[in-house]
């Protein structure tokens, strides 16, 4: 097979769906995701449903350094363009991207005051906005679909796994159909919808995670990030970690190369595959087996190897 003669289902020749072709098709050029940090918290922090969080959690690991909730929104967006604007000169438009914390997480008076801010930045075209699925409902949903004529609009539910007794035991705070309902219902609105998914938390089988490709295709999800477990400092799993490291195992690179190769052969062929893997900057980190690799350059490798297997996404869907 000469994979310079295949255009594939999404239409071009890689042999996932990968994020930057599909940006590329939508937008007809580049357009960049700015972080913001807005101030939310999350229902599992204050008391709400727990303390602590979610057991894996240390938001400042991914959190890039002008992201302050001190700032406005305005000066975090000014200072992310200047940022990607020096790194990539072709950037000319951009998405603010609310990722700390659950962004929708409050009153809906909070989200239509930050939002609007975002959306009055003269080059800021749309919103993408990280939550969780316990944390939306239809009033606020509503409103993203009254956004969503004039802006683009994604809310990205963060998943981690399918498995109830999974979400248990890393104090998520709440059961998978929670996160099955409000899919469901910000795709029944038009929104596009993405998902964060976290290979390798404790207690799930390989055999378990891979059959997660089958549940999640059944979804109205346009989306995914993969992310592979990383015990960070400052989170409870640092804490659990040492006191019984034999309940925890973490993929060697190849092996998880692999391990993703299999996972997108099951996939749905037309959810847009954003991430294959989580970074952050060493001082977090507890456990890193894969050295100095940057997050860049998974997707080489997993092409390259998807490649010599002859395989792409959906072959086995």
């Amino acid at each position: 097979m000469n994979n310079n003669e295949i255009i594939y289902p999404w239409g071009h020749e890689r042999r996932y769906n990968a994020y930057s072709n599909y940006f590329k098709k939508h937008f007809g050029g580049r357009v960049q995701k700015l972080s913001i940090d807005a101030g939310f918290t999350c229902p599992n922090r204050d008391g709400s449903k727990s303390f602590g969080g979610c057991t894996f959690c240390n938001n400042d690991a991914f959190n890039p350094s002008y992201c302050q909730p001190s700032k406005s929104i305005t000066q975090q967006l000014d200072e992310g363009i200047e940022f990607h604007e020096w790194r990539y000169k072709k950037s000319c438009e951009y998405l603010a991207y609310f990722q700390a914390y659950s962004n929708t997480y409050g009153p809906l008076e909070k989200m239509q005051r930050l939002y609007s801010e975002a959306l009055s930045h003269p080059k800021v075209i749309g919103l993408v906005i990280g939550t969780r699925p316990d944390c939306i409902d239809s009033e606020k949903l509503d409103y993203l679909q009254q956004l969503s004529k004039d802006y683009y609009i994604t809310v990205e539910y963060g998943i981690e796994s399918c498995y109830d007794k999974t979400l248990k035991t890393i104090n998520r705070g709440h059961d998978f159909q929670t996160t099955v309902d409000a899919i469901k219902a910000t795709a029944e609105r038009g929104l596009h919808v993405g998902g964060h998914l976290i290979f390798g938390l404790p207690g799930e089988s390989r055999e378990e995670m891979l059959a997660q490709a089958q549940i999640l295709s059944d979804l109205p999800l346009h989306s995914l990030k993969f992310h592979q477990l990383q015990i960070l400092k400052g989170s409870l799993m640092e804490k659990d970690y040492a006191l019984h490291p034999d309940k925890y195992s973490f993929f060697e690179l190849d092996d998880y190369i692999d391990f993703v190769i299999d996972f997108l052969e099951r996939l749905r062929p037309d959810i847009v595959v954003e991430r294959f893997a989580g970074e952050v900057p060493p001082r977090f980190q507890v456990t890193s087996a894969w050295g100095l690799i940057r997050n860049e350059k998974i997707p080489v490798l997993v092409e390259n190897r998807m490649k010599q297997r002859d395989t792409w996404q959906g072959k086995y869907f």
